[in-house]
């Protein structure tokens, strides 16, 4: 399972109702965050996130509201006891912007594995999770980020038990590999085994332009975290200009990828009442949800 979590839905800047735009996925005690602006380690101790769990920070791109927060929260980090590596990834230009926020934080206690990436569509593999990226279309380099988790098959004990196979021998097998037992048998995965399940797959857009590679990109996602700056269709071109999208292109982007949940995220701060455009946005793309700070789910 992957628990998800938006510990902040806000851009530009933080507001008394609003972290910054931030998102936290975590996996079997080990947790990835998406960006890092001012005050995130305030959001996530809000949000019940526990840091201590963090192992990877993916940031979107360079502007301060998803960045400047980084020496603070790796401080934080820190005072909370952290000494094993903490993996940042974001576009090129990483070491040089973390070496120079890192003037004010010179000492840590935990070593930085920094890994800059080309602007271009790729995947990055750690652990058990499929990190895809994909270059947006802002006023700076900017990634789109996919979080993939390849399920094992479903694992089936009443087989195992008719084959007389004792249960050490279960998870070897769910791992997908081949046993030899004391009568000489050798049993195969695919004796005991179920068939494939889907991948759970979870996807962050925010800070872009609506660009017609992001459909394939997003497509048949679980959950689909996208930008909504403004909900006003008034404030289409205007935002397009920003590199920014409005809720209606996120609406219709989710529709059109068939993802099967939207969160709308990152809004303007002037966006006081997003609440107001929700119904409208429904007739496009009917299960969207307008997110908050602290919304969570399990997939």
């Amino acid at each position: 399972m992957l628990d998800v979590c938006l510990p902040g839905t806000g851009g530009t800047i933080p507001l008394e109702n609003r972290w910054l735009s931030c998102c936290w996925v975590e996996y079997q005690g080990k947790a990835i965050l998406i960006d890092c602006g001012e005050g995130t380690q305030i959001a996530l101790k809000k949000s019940n996130c526990k840091i201590s769990h963090l192992d990877t920070l993916l940031i979107t791109h360079y502007h301060a509201d998803h960045i400047a927060g980084l020496p603070g929260f790796l401080l934080t980090l820190g005072n909370n006891g952290k000494t094993t590596p903490l993996t940042i990834i974001g576009p090129i230009g990483l070491k040089h912007i973390v070496s120079s926020l890192t003037v004010i934080a010179p000492i840590l206690t935990f070593p930085l594995k920094l890994i800059e990436l080309e602007n271009k569509t790729d995947r990055l593999k750690i652990g058990d999770i499929i990190i895809s990226y994909l270059p947006l279309k802002h006023s700076i380099p900017c990634f789109g980020y996919c979080i993939t988790l390849n399920r094992k098959p479903i694992f089936n004990p009443v087989k195992a038990n008719n084959l007389n196979i004792p249960k050490n021998f279960f998870k070897i097998l769910h791992n997908g590999q081949s046993v030899k037992l004391e009568d000489g048998r050798i049993i195969q995965p695919k004796m005991v085994l179920d068939g494939i399940r889907n991948p759970i797959k979870i996807c962050y857009c925010t800070d872009t332009q609506l660009v017609d590679s992001m459909k394939d990109f997003v497509c048949n996602a679980d959950l689909f975290i996208c930008e909504g700056m403004y909900g006003d269709e008034n404030l289409h071109y205007k935002m397009a200009e920003k590199g920014h999208m409005i809720f209606s292109e996120s609406a219709l982007l989710a529709k059109d990828a068939h993802v099967k949940q939207l969160w709308l995220t990152h809004y303007s701060p002037a966006l006081l009442e997003p609440e107001q455009y929700i119904d409208n946005i429904r007739k496009i793309f009917s299960n969207t949800y307008l997110a908050y700070d602290g919304i969570r789910t399990t997939l």
